[in-house]
């Protein structure tokens, strides 16, 4: 029969040199790591800001009137000055306070094209509610355009179901902004509209700095693993062969 003979052990110093540097192996990789980690949340912390508190800044800082909606700017308070035009309309399935209603909405002339406004909430249309003219000075949020392609059942009247550019342009004759306002303060006889969309992070915001992260805890653990597998060899008991006699 074979012999099994006591336990190897490697040397004071190899044991403990294997030791330590496998602890530090899994300590950097572990706080690499966290840092990707935390650099992924920051992408998608910085992506979800809430612009809404800030001090407004006139719309030609944000966008110009030919430019695509600016999605980092998403919910950021905007001055716009001019006047009212003709081509108002409501927008239906517009909730306050879990009350179905409708938005107000009018057509303010800056400069040479003029940006969609929300004027307010009403619990049901109203045409005195909706006329607006003359001159006009707004502060409102900067919302993007919607387009979710519902269908408009009655393309004829001044309901719509969803404020699109495509659809409100061609109820006046200038050009439309690619954005739209919600008026912080609303129309006589309107209450003010609830904040339509704040910014939110995509799900591939940051995915790099994440798959990074995972990476780096992997090799941390695979380094404790060789550790581990090289101990459990370094110290299995030998077995001799037997002796032929």
């Amino acid at each position: 029969m074979d012999a099994v003979t006591a336990p190897r052990r490697p040397g004071l110093l190899t044991d403990l040199g294997a030791a330590a540097l496998t602890l530090v192996l899994v300590a950097i990789a572990g706080w690499l790591g966290f840092w990707q980690y935390d650099a992924w949340q920051a992408s998608r912390d910085a992506e979800a800001r809430d612009l809404t508190a800030l001090a407004p800044v006139p719309l030609s800082d944000v966008m110009g009137n030919d430019d695509p909606f600016p999605g980092n700017d998403l919910g950021r308070p905007v001055e716009a000055s001019g006047d009212w035009l003709d081509g108002g309309f409501w927008v239906a399935d517009r909730e306050m306070g879990g009350e179905p209603g409708f938005w107000a909405v009018a057509p303010l002339q800056v400069g040479d094209a003029a940006v969609l406004v929300v004027r307010g909430w009403a619990p049901e249309p109203d045409s005195d509610l909706l006329a607006a003219s003359g001159p006009a000075d707004v502060t409102g949020w900067l919302q993007a355009p919607e387009g979710s392609l519902v269908t408009d059942e009655d393309p004829g009247d001044d309901v719509f179901p969803e404020i699109r550019v495509a659809d409100a342009v061609q109820r006046v004759d200038v050009d439309l902004y690619s954005a739209y306002l919600i008026a912080q303060d609303p129309a006589p006889g309107l209450e003010a509209a609830e904040l339509a969309a704040l910014p939110e992070p995509s799900r591939s915001t940051g995915i790099r700095n994440l798959l990074y992260a995972f990476e780096w805890w992997v090799f941390g653990g695979f380094a404790a693993f060789i550790w581990w597998r090289w101990r459990r060899d370094a110290t299995a008991p030998e077995v001799a062969s037997p002796i032929a006699g």
